[in-house]
């Protein structure tokens, strides 16, 4: 459900229509909007940047996962909870939400970060994401923040299960694969961004039998890998088997899993 709030701070600015827009993608009207343009301004911006919101956000951010993961794994231990949590919370992921809801495009940066890709790069990007959640915690409280964190990451933890978390994402894809005779997918690299000392990896994950091609990113060839190989499996998971053509036993050749 989406969070209003009842009345606006005193001293908060207008937000520009691209604020306002992702205020909609969020779910959250900002009584206090300060708090939202501090969470996309970066520290080369101004002083008044995100860091603090982002240390905030952090907190507020495992423990709204573990009660979602408390919840929808209940027959789950604590060591396999943690593990799925780790994932969840990694910067590849919150670098793909922060992607998904357009902060690219209202980040606050200096020129000179702007121009140097600032705008994409994963680790500012998942900072500005946990500072968003921390915004909102201040701006309405911990109701708010939980509700927040729910809308972005349930549809991640409902189509899964504990195994195909637990296990790092070739694996589970490959076992996913293999257990119905099915070819071991290909990982190609597609594209790679930034500068030479902090690379963006993009690779696809081809699974050719089944006519599909889904990519990953990562700070590494392999971190994009596992990316592309966990969102070909949720794919999977989530389409029915009687839909998925049916694999020529012939053809099927079981290949050394890449690292």
């Amino acid at each position: 459900m989406a969070s209003t709030s009842k009345r606006n701070h005193p001293d908060s600015p207008a937000l520009t229509p691209a604020l306002q827009a992702l205020q909609q993608r969020l779910g959250h009207a900002f009584a206090d909007s300060r708090l939202l343009v501090r969470a996309v301004t970066h520290k080369s911006f101004g002083a008044d940047h995100y860091e603090r919101l982002e240390f905030l956000g952090d907190a507020v951010l495992n423990l709204g996962v573990s009660a979602l993961l408390y919840k929808q794994f209940d027959r789950s231990d604590e060591g396999d909870m943690t593990r799925v949590r780790a994932h969840l919370v990694r910067q590849d992921m919150l670098h793909k939400l922060a992607q998904q809801l357009g902060l690219p495009d209202v980040m606050r940066l200096s020129e000179g970060e702007a121009k140097g890709g600032g705008a994409q790069r994963p680790s500012i990007l998942a900072d500005a994401l946990e500072a968003i959640i921390g915004a909102v915690y201040l701006d309405a409280g911990s109701d708010a923040a939980r509700d927040l964190v729910l809308r972005l990451f349930e549809p991640l933890v409902v189509e899964s299960t504990m195994e195909g978390w637990s296990k790092d994402g070739k694996t589970a894809l490959q076992e996913w694969l293999q257990g119905r005779k099915m070819p071991v997918p290909t990982y190609t690299i597609v594209e790679t961004r930034g500068k030479a000392h902090e690379q963006t990896f993009i690779v696809a994950c081809e699974l050719p039998v089944l006519d599909m091609v889904v990519t990953g990113e990562g700070l590494s060839r392999r971190a994009a890998e596992q990316a592309a190989a966990q969102a070909a499996l949720l794919r999977l998971q989530a389409t029915s088997t009687k839909d998925l053509p049916k694999a020529d036993k012939a053809t099927v050749v079981v290949k050394k899993k890449r690292v």
